[in-house]
């Protein structure tokens, strides 16, 4: 690394430094004012608020290092801009591109960290901030688990399982029901292709009635549908999409290994599967966005201009990456396409950007 590479991985790491801790405790202050009023009114103590502020850093470190990436490209080279240090640099030989590696490498570097944070750390930190919330402050205590690759549900006398939770046609598949005596010795057990909510109430089809006699054989019956006794409606078993949702890679491809091999539709799961592989790449192209709008003009710059463009490009991807990835969970687009295509785009803007820059 020559002393050009270092000096502009210093000022580039100076603006991302800056930003990042800016973005993450602007995050934090607006986060713990937004609960403010449920932390008072629950009496919650000081140790479970800071905690709570603490394992949220993963999670707000998660959505603010694209940002980061994006703001400190675009200060940074509109700074080297500002002062004629670009003009300098082409004038003793040095093309665009080189300018551009040591800002790649830290983007590349980034990328690989965010995807095996996202893996690590990132699910824990929210499944601990949800049991601040929600059993340690507001004492509720959830009867919903995802264990083993699998949804338990529990109420006072039954315990549910279940493959999967189709929240739009609000359909459980995979269903085991196993009803409980009061010493909790198994009384019946039912087993069910799906069951699905209409008319306010859960309809099983394809379904085998497991009881037993006097004698504690059990007995088999079969049915095509029937009515089944499960209280609970819907909204009960809705939490358990996001907490899916916010399984690391490994983790969901597991997961949806194991419902396809049984037959589910997985295309949801297989979207945001892809997803996660495709997401990281964006600082990579925020790179070569960044550097060509903050070149447009020689002696143009400015922080505040950077931090405008920044941010109508960062919500432009947003917007996009958010309308394929939905358009792939609906089935029109093949998940792959789906997760990738904003990359794609934005990539090739990036790159035509890029290009028309004077190196």
């Amino acid at each position: 690394m020559n002393i050009l590479d270092k000096y502009i991985l210093k000022e580039f790491l100076k603006f991302f430094i800056i930003v990042f801790v800016s973005f993450v405790v602007l995050y934090m202050i607006v986060d713990f004012f937004a609960k403010a009023r449920m932390f008072l009114s629950n009496h919650a103590t000081v140790m479970q608020m800071a905690t709570y502020l603490l394992y949220s850093i993963p999670n707000i470190v998660s959505m603010v290092l694209p940002a980061s990436i994006l703001l400190a490209t675009l200060m940074t080279y509109s700074s080297l801009s500002k002062f004629s240090e670009i003009t300098a640099m082409k004038a003793n030989g040095i093309s665009l591109y080189r300018m551009a590696l040591p800002s790649l490498f830290v983007a590349v570097f980034t990328s690989l960290f965010f995807f095996f944070f996202n893996e690590l750390i990132t699910p824990y930190s929210v499944r601990q901030t949800e049991q601040i919330i929600k059993v340690d402050v507001q004492k509720y205590y959830s009867q919903l688990f995802f264990k083993y690759n699998e949804i338990w549900y529990r109420n006072e006398n039954t315990i549910y399982n279940f493959k999967y939770f189709d929240i739009d046609s609000l359909t459980m598949k995979g269903v085991s029901l196993y009803y409980m005596k009061p010493d909790f010795t198994l009384e019946k057990r039912i087993s069910a292709k799906n069951a699905k909510w209409e008319n306010g109430r859960w309809i099983l089809d394809e379904l085998m009635i497991i009881t037993f006699d006097e004698n504690n054989t059990p007995i088999l019956k079969w049915d095509s549908q029937q009515t089944a006794d499960i209280p609970e409606k819907p909204e009960t078993f809705r939490s358990i999409q996001q907490e899916i949702e916010n399984l690391g890679y490994f983790d969901l491809r597991k997961y949806v290994g194991k419902i396809a091999s049984e037959g589910y539709d997985t295309t949801k799961y297989e979207v945001i599967l892809a997803g996660k592989i495709a997401f990281p790449f964006v600082m990579v192209l925020m790179i070569f966005i960044g550097i060509s709008f903050s070149l447009r003009s020689e002696r143009g710059g400015g922080v505040m201009q950077s931090i405008a463009v920044g941010i109508v490009i960062g919500f432009s991807y947003w917007i996009v990456h958010a309308l394929f990835m939905a358009t792939g969970q609906s089935g029109r687009l093949p998940p792959f396409v789906s997760a990738w295509a904003a990359n794609i785009l934005f990539g090739i803007a990036g790159a035509f950007l890029f290009y028309r820059v004077r190196t």
